[in-house]
């Protein structure tokens, strides 16, 4: 009798299940740094090999898990700095100057690109994607934006649109 160096079972399984960590997403079955139970044979033969997944090992386990509570302190740490940001760019008004009619109607109109440029230049590290325009600014006039920093950081800040010098 031949005897291979192919383990007949899988640590953590049973004859219905085995249990594996994902180290990388995987598609209707669970994301990175979950345990999962699936079939052995689905894990012995394309979770394993491929790399996708580990033995759900006690070690394993506790690298995940510390690895978590890492992740979660490095966010709790940018959701503080990203507060600092939407509390100091809360206090402040960005002034943009724009070319308009003598009706007080813009020729181009204001997006958040051009918000966020000034919200720059007057030191807040605002990106385009964190304004929220209901839609591009036409008119001259003072206008509330918000912004969107984080899922759980949200402030708002006074935009004044005025007539440029060389516009008018």
């Amino acid at each position: 009798m031949v005897h291979t160096s192919r383990p007949r079972g899988i640590a953590g399984s049973t004859n219905s299940s085995a249990h594996v960590l994902l180290v990388h997403d995987v598609e209707n079955l669970g994301k990175r740094g979950e345990i999962v139970s699936v079939k052995p044979g689905y894990a012995r033969n394309y979770l394993l090999p491929h790399g996708v997944a580990t033995v759900a090992s006690e070690g394993n386990k506790k690298m995940v898990e510390l690895h978590k509570e890492k992740l979660k302190a490095i966010e709790s740490s940018r959701i503080r700095d990203l507060a600092k940001i939407a509390d100091a760019v809360s206090k402040y008004s960005a002034t943009i100057e724009a070319n308009a009619t003598p009706d007080n109607a813009l020729y181009g109109s204001v997006v958040a690109k051009d918000i966020s440029d000034a919200l720059k230049a007057a030191g807040h590290k605002i990106e385009a994607e964190h304004v929220r325009l209901e839609g591009a600014i036409k008119e001259l006039g003072m206008y509330t934006v918000k912004l969107k920093l984080h899922e759980k950081v949200q402030t708002e800040v006074k935009v004044w649109v005025v007539p440029s010098d060389a516009g008018v």
